[in-house]
């Protein structure tokens, strides 16, 4: 299965800004922006499927480059650099995400609003709002699996790591990558057996 859609250009963020926000030791300039132009997307485009809300996306990936420099000294090169940026960033979602859910609580219980809405898709050209709806569906439908699934999911299927790299990446051994894998898969057919079946019965209407 290939990814839907990509990422926006790095414009937002700089090799620059990483290196001032950093504490602690950083790499050469040279270095840092090589790592941080070749994997932007990469990164941008999973923490999108891992369950960042497109708005909050930036400000994400920003605290994954900011780990990658005070850590980047600890990287051996046993896994691919994609597979170890993953790693950080599963946990950068999950500590984004409890951090979230926390000041949405905060948020419905001060004005009583609720946080289902999903912002509007801007108008664009055609095939721009096509990739964006592709986009939306593949991540309404990773909605449906829990966290270690989703990530299974998304590397095997979605980024084509080796189920090896996705054990090594989540720290879980290769038994555990297939039996999520093959629930992960489960579960999406299921889901998307129930989103046929409710758009056929909508049509009909």
């Amino acid at each position: 299965m290939r990814s839907f859609g990509s990422a926006p250009a790095p414009s937002l963020i700089s090799a620059e800004s990483l290196a001032h926000s950093a504490s602690g030791p950083t790499l050469p300039a040279e270095g840092a922006e090589a790592i941080y132009e070749k994997y932007f997307d990469f990164v941008w485009r999973n923490a999108r499927r891992l369950g960042v809300r497109e708005e909050d996306v930036d400000d994400a990936v920003q605290e994954v480059f900011i780990v990658v420099h005070r850590r980047v000294a600890d990287f051996e090169a046993r896994s691919s650099m994609e597979t170890w940026l993953f790693g950080i960033l599963l946990r950068v979602v999950q500590h984004y995400r409890r951090s979230k859910a926390r000041r949405l609580t905060k948020m419905e219980a001060l004005v009583g609003l609720g946080t289902d809405a999903e912002p509007s898709a801007l108008p664009g050209p055609h095939e721009e709002l096509s990739r964006r709806q592709q986009a939306e569906a593949l991540h309404r439908l990773l909605d449906e699996l829990d966290d270690d699934k989703r990530a299974t999911f998304v590397l095997v299927e979605l980024e084509e790591r080796t189920v090896p790299e996705v054990a090594a990446a989540m720290n879980v051994n290769v038994n555990t990558v297939y039996s999520r894998l093959r629930a992960a898969r489960l579960e999406l057919e299921k889901a998307i057996a129930r989103r046929t079946a409710r758009d056929a019965t909508m049509a009909e209407r």
